[in-house]
């Protein structure tokens, strides 16, 4: 009996070394996504406290990218107060096509907050068979300005995708 208990012993505190060491494991891994300060290590709680804010954080943004979304695919006016109409508007959406054969380049100029059209182009260029070739970027101050070089397939339409993404301009 006395064996018995001794390996039951054991075999407890090698199973609960063995989920303390999954838990450190876990906690290295969350602690991995989250960025952080690289000068001092963290508690685990502090860490997880961190995780849990930076996740809210990320939700707000998901929320806030939602809402500018909807304004701008419901054609209302955008969130800075930028109406969508008038003479001398503050256009935050630019987008120029041009087609030379079977390639396509789109010019994309967006404001900083605008940059999910970027996505956009890219799904309907390929919902419209064209596949994307390359894609760059730079940006300057608040604008960001896209340019998209895409490859026309057979069924491709540059009169669909032209009317597709002339709906993004604002």
């Amino acid at each position: 009996m006395n064996k018995k208990s001794s390996s039951s012993k054991r075999n407890r505190a090698a199973m609960e070394k063995d989920r303390r060491n999954q838990m450190r494991d876990l906690y290295s891994q969350l602690n991995s996504l989250v960025p952080q300060d690289a000068s001092f290590q963290r508690a685990i709680p502090d860490q997880i406290d961190d995780a849990a804010n930076y996740i809210r954080q990320l939700q707000g943004n998901v929320d806030n990218l939602r809402q500018t979304r909807d304004g701008l695919l419901g054609g209302g006016a955008s969130q800075g107060g930028e109406s969508g109409s008038g003479s001398g508007r503050n256009l935050s959406v630019q987008i120029e096509v041009n087609e030379n054969g079977s390639a396509l380049v789109v010019n994309l100029i967006t404001a900083v907050e605008y940059q999910f059209v970027f996505t956009e182009v890219v799904r309907i260029l390929n919902e419209e068979n064209a596949e994307v070739v390359d894609a760059s970027y730079s940006a300057a101050e608040n604008t960001v300005f896209h340019t998209v070089h895409a490859q026309m397939g057979e069924a491709a339409s540059i009169e669909r995708i032209t009317e597709k993404l002339k709906r993004f301009e604002l």
